[in-house]
């Protein structure tokens, strides 16, 4: 078939789907499932620390400063990724990106210097996370939603979630019953086994199947693919650095991403190994974190479609630094009810920060929200960064991280007054591509 009659046949009305469950909802499931196989790689820093502390002798800071290169390129990436689906699509992009995961978490089971460790899970895996990436779910909601992206964007983002509260209990028994190294081929095994989903039923585009996007009046025909990714991402950039609404909720977003992936998800295990509580009791309570967080972002999502999203935003960073500020007193050789209570008052508001972020960022930018998420996204994973390594720092210096969970909890403070800065635009209508 040639290209004329291609994009004549994209052109067709889309086929009636009445009395059908909409294709978008499988579309949507199969982005769950493919993000919950690639979270085991997220479930692993904190539980690394202590066991290459132990074998290899290398200092926490050391150990922080892979994981925050992981954590950086993770952001960075996630913005040309976005890019690169639209010139590559999205099946092609994600299948590359879990081979990439896969082999750089087996790669680690050999290595005997800190620098391979940079290598392995500071680079590989930092790259192909970052093309898994929330820009990922941005992507799927914009392509294949006109409605409910609020709730899909907040089921996605639980995805992340549903995959520590799977991963973590189970990494946390490996590494305890046998050693680090079988739960690093688990990663890579478990990035692998979702490659086939992707490729077989993850669709590019409604039009690939002749079908409107979900809640769409008219049939929308795939737009050709994007040349010069990178161009365009930079492009992108240069454009919204221009804004105000950007900084804001960059900066925001690098406050949410030193507060979770930074800090709870890095050192929370470590932290309660200080005070003497068992690893896996530790790594329950943060798989525990990921049950309540697929509650809080999934309502996340249902308030993002019904209130204004800055108010969202200020009231959930409001209520994290409130929480954090109570963290060093919680802590303990015991899991007591108010540990537990602070477990789901945390989870509930891990990531409920993103469906709203994601909803500023499609109202100010209108087609390009994605790769403009993306950036966002980078500059969480920047947070995150600085922080996985400052918190492996104060833990060598202080011999404790109690002014880290108080730093942090200033800094949400400071993050709830920057969301509630962020101007309204006029009519809520997106900004012109």
């Amino acid at each position: 078939m040639t290209q004329t009659t291609e994009a004549a046949a994209l052109r067709q009305p889309p086929k009636p789907t009445r009395g059908r469950v909409h294709r978008a909802w499988f579309v949507a499931a199969v982005t769950f499932v493919t993000i919950i196989g690639a979270a085991a790689f997220r479930s692993v820093p904190g539980l690394l620390i202590d066991p290459l502390h132990d074998e290899f002798d290398w200092s926490r800071g050391t150990i922080g400063a892979a994981v925050s290169v992981n954590l950086a390129l993770y952001g960075l990436t996630a913005p040309f990724a976005a890019a690169l689906m639209d010139r590559f699509g999205i099946r092609r992009v994600v299948a590359v990106a879990l081979t990439v995961i896969a082999a750089g978490s087996w790669l680690t089971v050999w290595m005997t210097a800190a620098w391979q460790l940079m290598l392995c899970w500071g680079l590989l895996v930092g790259l192909g996370s970052g093309s898994m990436a929330l820009a990922f779910a941005a992507t799927v909601t914009n392509r294949w939603f006109t409605e409910r992206r609020g709730l899909v964007s907040g089921i996605l983002t639980a995805a992340s979630a549903s995959g520590q509260l799977i991963f973590l209990p189970l990494l946390s028994w490996i590494i305890d019953r046998y050693d680090w190294r079988p739960a690093a081929v688990t990663v890579a095994l478990a990035a692998l086994a979702v490659v086939p989903f992707v490729w077989l039923l993850l669709h590019d585009h409604p039009a690939d199947v002749g079908q409107k996007p979900y809640g769409a009046t008219e049939f929308v025909p795939k737009p050709p693919p994007v040349p010069g990714a990178a161009r365009r991402a930079v492009t992108v950039l240069l454009s919204a650095v221009r804004t105000g609404p950007f900084w804001l909720l960059a900066g925001t977003f690098a406050i949410c991403g030193a507060s979770t992936n930074g800090l709870i998800q890095t050192h929370f295990i470590p932290a309660a190994h200080d005070k003497h509580m068992p690893v896996q009791a530790a790594a329950s309570l943060l798989a525990v974190i990921g049950v309540f967080d697929v509650v809080g972002t999934i309502a996340s999502g249902w308030f993002t479609d019904r209130f204004e999203s800055r108010r969202l935003l200020a009231v959930y960073y409001a209520l994290r630094g409130v929480s954090l500020m109570f963290l060093p007193l919680l802590l303990g050789p015991a899991v007591h009810p108010p540990m537990i209570f602070f477990i789901v008052f945390y989870g509930l508001d891990w990531v409920a920060t993103v469906p709203p972020t994601l909803a500023l960022c499609r109202e100010h930018y209108g087609e390009d929200s994605a790769i403009v998420f993306g950036w966002v996204l980078a500059s969480h994973q920047v947070g995150a960064a600085v922080v996985a390594f400052l918190g492996g720092v104060a833990r060598d210096t202080f011999g404790s991280y109690d002014v880290v969970w108080y730093a942090s909890g200033a800094l949400c403070a400071a993050a709830a007054l920057m969301a509630l800065v962020i101007r309204r635009r006029a009519g809520g209508e997106p900004a012109a591509a």
